[in-house]
């Protein structure tokens, strides 16, 4: 088997089948179609197959023309009938792993996807999960349903392993074509034949560990990693807004040294699909072990209770106006969780908006990259421009996102009061009305 894929590899007659069609899967099937594979893309949601097989673009990380050429060229396809399984060769499942009420990790769409591939599994076929997950979920859970539904045995009738993604929305510099991959397979020719897959496709380095687990624990570091940092970050900026210190400048000093210090920046909060949620999968996990992840748990924490933190520090911008957030109008301004891009998920923004709103404020946003946000079965529309009129009808504008196209200078012409939790502002020269988190 590993011979045979591997000739398969070489000779470009792989036909990749691609499970789940968002930010992670669509950039990943159009690479795959680039480099010459004959690519299939798997989704439940209609919209997307269809929107994808008339060449119409939804993900900011795929340029519109590549994906239309590949369809009109026949190198890239979608449906939502997993029986087309049976004929391909290398499947990436690139589902959400989200978290559930009691915030633990939710793998149902990691589940039903691994149940149907494993209905049309066929031998010599290559599994690769990339879906963020605890350590133990590609041997514990996605390798038994496999077997089961398929009657396959792993290792000998297929290879399965984990590479974990890493896509960055909005990354100028670091797509997927370029960033470095990791592999953990279920054996050492998994490991190999699937590194070999990725390194036709990629032109990031392909590093190869020993098992998958591994792979899922390196996934979680990288941003536990930034979770605990930015949670360390974010104290810090509340004791310095006690003893009259800007952390901004702060970490503006700190940067100057060459060694042994990273910047990281204070927010409202944390957004996005791995940051805020990647350290829940590891300290469930740990609890099998009777372990407590005392420092993960206490940074998330401190990131968790920052929208509310905003919030408050909100109302004292006001109270110096002799106003109170009740009754009062905020203009929101920026709802993605970070700058320049469309992508709102786990925003911080959204709580921030929330909180305000239980404190009896009148809320409206303004956002150029997201024209309407869906939190908690609401939707809600942006301002459709920002305006003098509507600048100035707003008893305190609250700046949540970095978006480079807000000109912010006229904001702060017209503003009456500015909440800058972003510190976007730093450059302008007249800040009476500015205060930064």
């Amino acid at each position: 088997m590993k011979q045979l894929l591997l000739n398969k590899i070489e000779n470009r007659e792989i036909v990749v089948g691609v499970i789940g069609l968002g930010y992670v899967g669509l950039p990943l099937a159009v690479e795959k179609a680039k480099a010459g594979f004959k690519t299939i893309g798997f989704d439940e949601q209609e919209v997307k197959v269809k929107m994808v097989n008339e060449g119409h673009n939804y993900i900011g990380d795929v340029v519109d023309k590549d994906l239309k050429r590949l369809v009109e060229e026949g190198r890239l396809s979608a449906t939502s009938d997993f029986s087309f399984i049976k004929d391909v060769d290398f499947i990436a499942i690139c589902v959400p792993t989200p978290l559930d009420i009691h915030q633990e990790p939710d793998l149902s769409c990691v589940r039903e996807s691994t149940k149907s591939i494993s209905k049309y599994l066929t031998k010599n076929t290559m599994v690769v999960l990339e879906s963020t997950t605890y350590p133990g979920t590609t041997e514990e859970l996605v390798k038994p349903i496999l077997e089961e539904g398929s009657g396959l045995k792993c290792g000998e009738d297929f290879y399965l392993g984990f590479s974990p993604e890493r896509v960055d929305p909005g990354n100028l510099i670091y797509k997927t074509k370029n960033t470095p991959k990791v592999i953990g397979g279920v054996g050492k020719d998994a490991t190999e034949v699937i590194a070999a897959m990725y390194r036709t496709v990629l032109e990031g380095d392909v590093k190869e560990v020993s098992s998958p687990a591994i792979a899922e624990m390196e996934k979680i570091l990288e941003n536990t990693y930034r979770n605990i940092n930015i949670g360390m970050i974010n104290e810090l900026a509340m004791l310095c807004n006690e003893m009259g210190i800007s952390i901004w400048e702060v970490i503006e000093a700190a940067s100057t040294k060459p060694y042994g210090f990273q910047a990281f920046y204070p927010g409202p909060g944390l957004g996005g699909h791995c940051i805020p949620l990647d350290p829940y999968y590891l300290s469930w996990k740990a609890r099998e072990y009777g372990f407590h992840t005392s420092m993960i748990e206490s940074s998330m924490m401190i990131n968790d209770k920052m929208p509310a933190y905003c919030v408050e520090r909100a109302g004292k911008v006001l109270n110096r106006f002799k106003k109170a957030l009740n009754g009062s109008k905020v203009l929101v301004l920026g709802v993605a969780y970070k700058q320049d891009i469309d992508d709102y998920r786990e925003s911080p923004a959204l709580r921030v908006i929330e909180e305000l709103e239980h404190t009896g404020a009148e809320v409206v946003y303004f956002d150029p990259w997201v024209r309407q946000y869906k939190f908690k079965g609401q939707v809600r529309d942006s301002e459709p421009e920002l305006t003098e009129e509507l600048v100035e009808s707003a008893d305190l504008v609250m700046v949540t996102a970095a978006h480079t196209n807000v000109d912010y200078e006229f904001v702060q012409q017209h503003a009456k009061a500015i909440f800058d939790t972003k510190n976007v502002m730093k450059n302008l020269k007249n800040r009476e009305n500015i205060e930064v988190l």
